[in-house]
């Protein structure tokens, strides 16, 4: 282990080997990568531990520089362990050049099911008794983190002193076509508030689609930039300061050539910036998985579902006179056309999508015997996660104290300094 100091904090660097298929714990082992953080002036006390799971999937636990966020609260009284999940950060890498490793699509296929939330669960067991001696601990879960932490109180509440959760309590029943069937709707009301606030981007947003949609674009990056892909882009309205993004990428997005106006090579670094997936290609090949629980096949839903709400087709809408809708936290098979870091996982991408043996990853019954403290902040018409179906799980959750605000986005427990996992902390010990 390597210990190293940032301005308040000592950090640690820990590996853990774990089983790949804990059905298997005698085959194949991967690593997990997890960054200890500890107040420099508790180093040496004997400290409870919060064990962070960051949202996605497919993303790494957030590197922060000293006492960012909300980590400086949980200094305050916990050892904190950073854990990127399998598949992430520096655990064990997964993506278009470590795949072929497998074999070919129908073995990278049957790999990838491996990283739900189950098996991350299965992970945060097999570590906890290393790091804690066999006592339980904290969880604070972020979005699918959240996700990862009702698993837990499913499968392992043994494991567990107490869980918060923001941004995260998933439906406990149903699958990927309700989440996105709820979802559009949302979206859609996103996108009226950013043209409510920024009206000039109507216009600017019909634009840049129109020449998208007549010039063939590939960014310095490979990625094809198509009107579709371009509406990904409002994936960005989901975070407290993502409208302001988003009208700050769209001002200038042309220039004047030659040839006439041409999107910027600054337009087109910074959007390759946010739409590539080369950074957390999980995301994109798990990211309906996460919500199947039974014999059906995700088969695309998002692209499904969306036919529903013909509003959002931009052949549509630049055929009309309407505003462009964006789009939100939906995957689609054109991005594994679209995406260098894609295009060779699209075969793996279509046999997940077939896949129809999912196990069960919540277990109502159990949850309603719930013991473990548990708080959830719920955020009001949250874009990622649908309200309703956040606040169903909460009432099947015995004993899960419930903080319903709109102060935040999605982005709460990091936008708010210490705020949210304060309040989570005292809802989790009666205390308010």
């Amino acid at each position: 282990m390597t210990s190293y100091r940032q301005p308040g904090v000592v950090l640690t660097d820990h590996r853990f080997s774990v089983p790949l298929d804990h059905a298997n714990p005698s085959g194949e082992r991967i690593e997990l990568y997890g960054r200890e953080a500890v107040a420099t002036s508790k180093a040496d006390a004997d400290l409870p531990w919060l064990v962070y799971l960051e949202g996605g999937p497919g993303f790494g636990a957030r590197r922060f520089i000293g006492r960012q966020a909300w980590l400086g609260r949980a200094l305050e009284e916990f050892r904190v362990l950073l854990l990127d999940q399998r598949g992430t950060g520096a655990s064990t890498p997964l993506n278009r050049q470590t795949l072929p490793l497998r074999g070919g699509p129908r073995e990278q296929a049957d790999h990838l099911a491996l990283f739900r939330s189950d098996n991350i669960v299965r992970d945060c067991e097999a570590i906890r008794p290393q790091l804690t001696g066999g006592a339980p601990w904290t969880v604070l879960g972020q979005s699918f983190g959240g996700f990862c932490a009702v698993r837990y109180l499913s499968a392992a509440p043994e494991g567990l002193a107490t869980v918060l959760i923001t941004g995260g309590l998933p439906a406990l029943h149903g699958g990927p076509d309700d989440v996105y069937r709820a979802a559009y709707p949302r979206i859609e009301r996103k996108v009226a508030a950013h043209y409510a606030r920024y009206p000039q981007d109507v216009e600017r947003a019909r634009r840049i689609a129109e020449h998208l949609a007549e010039h063939r674009t590939v960014l310095p990056s490979g990625y094809t930039l198509t009107p579709e892909a371009f509406q990904s882009l409002g994936i960005l309205l989901g975070v407290g300061s993502g409208t302001h993004q988003l009208h700050h990428l769209l001002e200038d997005a042309f220039v004047p050539t030659p040839g006439g106006p041409e999107l910027s090579d600054a337009f087109q670094e910074q959007v390759a910036a946010q739409l590539s997936f080369a950074g957390h290609p999980l995301y994109a090949l798990v990211h309906e998985a996460i919500y199947a629980q039974d014999s059906r096949p995700t088969a695309w839903s998002a692209e499904r579902v969306r036919a529903e709400f013909p509003r959002f087709d931009v052949a549509r809408i630049l055929a009309g006179d309407g505003p462009l809708l964006f789009t939100g936290e939906t995957i689609h098979p054109w991005h594994f056309t679209a995406d260098p870091s894609l295009r060779p996982l699209r075969e793996s991408a279509e046999l997940l999508a077939g896949r129809r043996d999912w196990p069960e990853l919540y277990d109502p019954a159990r949850l309603a015997v719930n013991e473990v403290p548990v708080a959830a902040a719920v955020y009001h018409d949250d874009m990622y996660v649908d309200t309703e179906h956040s606040l169903e799980t909460a009432r099947g959750i015995r004993g899960l104290h419930t903080w319903v605000t709109d102060e935040y986005e999605h982005d709460g427990v990091r936008a708010s300094g210490p705020k949210v996992l304060d309040r989570l902390l005292a809802l989790a010990r009666d205390e308010i």
